[in-house]
């Protein structure tokens, strides 16, 4: 897999005998099939539990939505320790350009859960911004926990 612009970890992966390669996830606690997205999303969850002290017990990869009647599935949402929902994250493939189409997607879910604060990632740049509505303010870096709080 492509190297990204992240810490690097020692991921637990495996080959199955189709010859998936598959990848553990800490959050949902098994392993799912290793995408160039799935590497983003495992490479920025441990870069944030590792790295930025976000508890993984107040973290939730591919959570189910509905928005206007269709089910979406946000990547990873973070929640305080009430469980209410924090902050939304999207990852995207390393070859995928993160363009104003990606952050309507991640405002669209941000309609039903109304977090504080919007992440995407492509593994190699990463964007934050904080949501004051109708404002959003972009932040020079991925905050710590405590400061998302």
């Amino acid at each position: 897999m492509q190297p990204l612009n992240l810490p690097q970890y020692d991921a637990r992966m495996r080959c199955l005998p189709s010859g998936q390669v598959q990848i553990y996830d800490c959050l949902r606690r098994k392993f799912v099939a290793l995408t160039p997205e799935e590497w983003v999303r495992q490479h920025f969850v441990n870069f944030l539990i590792t790295h930025r002290a976000y508890p993984a017990s107040f973290m939730a990869n591919e959570v189910g939505i509905k928005h206007n009647g269709c089910q979406r599935r946000c990547d990873t949402i973070i929640y305080d320790r009430y469980a209410a929902p924090l902050a939304i994250v999207e990852y995207k493939a390393p070859d995928v350009d993160i363009t104003p189409a990606v952050f309507d997607q991640i405002a669209r879910y941000n309609m039903v859960l109304g977090v504080s604060c919007l992440m995407v990632s492509n593994g190699l740049k990463h964007y934050c911004c904080r949501v004051t509505p109708p404002t959003y303010t972009f932040l020079r870096d991925i905050p710590t926990y405590s400061d998302l709080l």
